[in-house]
């Protein structure tokens, strides 16, 4: 009970701008195709200024510890759990696959994680190497296999090039990719810029999580989406494998293999047991592909993880 609370201050801006979204995707306020430009908007412009400005300011030897190391193993077992069981459970393609295996295993710390670790943990130290870890060696690959399982690049142009060459040119073409690849530079060698345009990069990527959670909220107003639509149980596993078994794994390694003391363990689980990350939805909206699977298991997966994370706190000793 002594968690509830301060959870519950964390979650209010999560559940009150999606709750925007809906209300302007409902009344038509912004236009038919508002969901769009400001998806575009999250992808193209405040996510890529956002993560250059964390990852320029964090060392890139900050994930090299074995809490990290437990860490990444749950979310690789939670990701290819996700994806087998979209590929062998619910017939779905390789794009759809990538989706499915991201929102198993992708979790919220950018807008979410922090306010929660503050709260839970008493501080955000082991955010920054989970954001750092999940920019610059996750998604790479996720929006490198999603490229390559829909023949296009992150503008949805279709490629005219072949594979190979395709996947070398990823990082010139995706902005995501290429704001970290340049702030994992600029922490390398030391460099930062100026105060004035870093604080200018600062509040245009402050924009992109709101953004983001009211694109979110306006496609719960029911508009139709690509692709097939995600069954019940779909999304149900996909909650039970990032809520439930993510955190259980990165337990039983932190724990059973690693030996790791109890304060790292309570920052690894309630990391690992933050729900699924707005960003599935953005990058399967800017790849065409159906947001349903995406879309719900944001919105299905916090309101779960309201309850795992209290648990965990609770059970590992958290304040």
């Amino acid at each position: 009970m002594h968690t509830l609370h301060p959870l519950l201050a964390a979650f209010a801006p999560i559940w009150s701008l999606t709750a925007v979204g809906y209300l302007v995707g409902r009344t038509g306020l912004l236009g038919e195709q508002a969901e769009t430009v400001l998806s575009r908007f999250v992808f193209h412009v405040a996510m890529p200024a956002a993560l250059f400005v964390m990852i320029s300011r964090t060392p890139l030897d900050s994930f090299a510890n074995p809490s990290m190391a437990a860490f990444a193993a749950g979310t690789a077992a939670a990701t290819l759990l996700g994806a087998a069981a979209a590929r062998w459970w619910f017939g779905r393609g390789p794009a759809d696959r990538t989706i499915a295996g991201m929102a198993s295993g992708y979790v919220n710390a950018a807008n979410l994680g922090i306010p929660v670790a503050l709260q839970v943990l008493g501080d955000a130290s082991f955010i920054a190497p989970v954001l750092v870890f999940q920019v610059l060696m996750v998604t790479p690959v996720i929006l490198a296999l999603l490229d390559a399982g829909t023949g296009k690049g992150a503008d949805g142009a279709e490629e005219r090039v072949g594979r190979v060459p395709r996947l070398l040119m990823m990082p010139l073409r995706n902005p995501i990719v290429l704001a970290a690849a340049l702030g994992a530079l600029a922490s390398a060698s030391g460099w930062h810029l100026p105060p004035t345009l870093g604080h200018s990069c600062e509040v245009l990527g402050g924009a992109g999580v709101p953004t983001a959670l009211v694109t979110l909220g306006m496609s719960l107003h029911g508009r139709r989406t690509a692709g097939r639509p995600a069954r019940r149980t779909e999304v149900a596993l996909t909650v039970v494998i990032k809520n439930l078994l993510q955190p259980l794994i990165a337990l039983a390694v932190g724990s059973l293999l690693l030996h790791l003391p109890s304060h790292q363990l309570l920052a690894l689980v309630v990391c690992s047991a933050l729900p699924t990350a707005q960003n599935v939805f953005t990058y399967a909206r800017e790849y065409g592909l159906s947001t349903v699977l995406a879309r719900d298991s944001v919105m299905y997966s916090t309101l779960v993880s309201m309850g795992t994370l209290s648990v965990a706190g609770w059970l590992l000793g958290g304040r």
